[in-house]
């Protein structure tokens, strides 16, 4: 096999796992309590102009990113004490990740 081959192979067997650094976006639900939105507020800093697509459920947020994103979200999150409870990554949607220059977000 060719090192184009193999780096093929290597690169799409990494979607779907932590060390995917694409551009993949994957429909995720956060499960945590947030009776002041401090948490969506989080979300929608990180997610950028990605944010207008949370949707807020009884006990947490539907959202969509890429799975780079998520170790963040929940770091931030637990900075502000907010307690998470469970994250599950649904399926891959066809949607690309576009980086939202104008937000700023630092942690």
């Amino acid at each position: 096999m060719s090192d184009e081959q193999n780096k093929g192979l290597n690169n799409s067997s990494k979607n779907g796992t932590p060390l995917d650094y694409s551009s993949d976006v994957y429909r995720t639900y956060i499960e945590v309590i947030d009776p002041t939105n401090e948490a969506k507020s989080i979300l929608s800093n990180i997610l950028g102009k990605s944010s207008t697509e949370i949707l807020s459920l009884d006990y947490g947020y539907e959202f969509e990113s890429p799975i780079q994103c998520i170790p963040d979200i929940v770091r931030e999150l637990a900075v502000k004490n907010i307690a998470v409870y469970q994250v599950v990554r649904y399926s891959k949607t066809n949607k690309m990740w576009a980086h939202n220059e104008s937000v700023q977000w630092t942690p």
